[in-house]
């Protein structure tokens, strides 16, 4: 996707969005499916002593993925997180066990029904896969603006590893910047996998 980095975030997350609209749900399913092939590689070298834990989320309205690669996280032993949603500010966390179990609350997502563990649970995080629109080369995120994320990942552990999840052609040159944007360290996309982004060195 080319388009110059000056053009406003609005502009951007028009063009991206109306982009996911007119990709066919034969498309999403095959890139979901990649995804989910593909994720259970951030599991090949160990992270830490014991299994990973990994804080995730459930797509939603267009995004890339589903709930396979969620299956596939906690299949490959890892512990999945998901944010719950509440008021303006970091977002809560709980643990993913199972579809069955997921209930649908505010914003029309589909969050786990179990015990709600604090925004601060996201610094026990090994690998963050972060919600995106578009990513750039350096690692600059474009999300969908409502900035749970900017303030979250504030509490994330420095060692984690920051993963953007993205359609190929919305891995870009360039986005705009401000100054509160957290850097990613990667992209993953269906068909590229893992990119590393800035100065990172891969998600080994």
């Amino acid at each position: 996707m080319e388009m110059p980095a000056e053009r406003g975030k609005h502009a951007w997350r028009d063009d991206i969005l109306a982009g996911r609209n007119r990709l066919s749900t034969a498309d999403h399913d095959a890139e979901a499916l990649a995804l989910a092939e593909t994720i259970t590689t951030l599991l090949s070298v160990p992270v830490g002593p014991g299994p990973a834990t990994v804080a995730a989320y459930v797509p939603v309205r267009g995004e890339p993925g589903d709930l396979r690669m969620l299956d596939a996280l906690t299949g490959a032993g890892a512990t999945v997180l998901l944010p719950v949603t509440g008021e303006p500010g970091p977002l809560s966390w709980a643990v993913y066990t199972g579809a069955e179990h997921l209930v649908r609350r505010r914003f029309g997502l589909r969050e786990p029904g179990g015990p709600v563990l604090p925004p601060a649970a996201l610094a026990e995080a090994d690998v963050i896969l972060v919600p995106a629109l578009a990513v750039d080369r350096r690692g600059v995120r474009l999300g969908r603006g409502a900035g749970y994320y900017d303030r979250s990942l504030d509490l994330a552990s420095p060692a984690a590893r920051l993963i953007a999840v993205v359609r190929d052609a919305e891995l870009v040159p360039a986005l705009p910047e401000e100054p509160h944007d957290r850097r990613m360290g990667w992209a993953l996309t269906p068909n590229a996998g893992f990119t590393p982004l800035g100065a990172a060195g891969g998600p080994s």
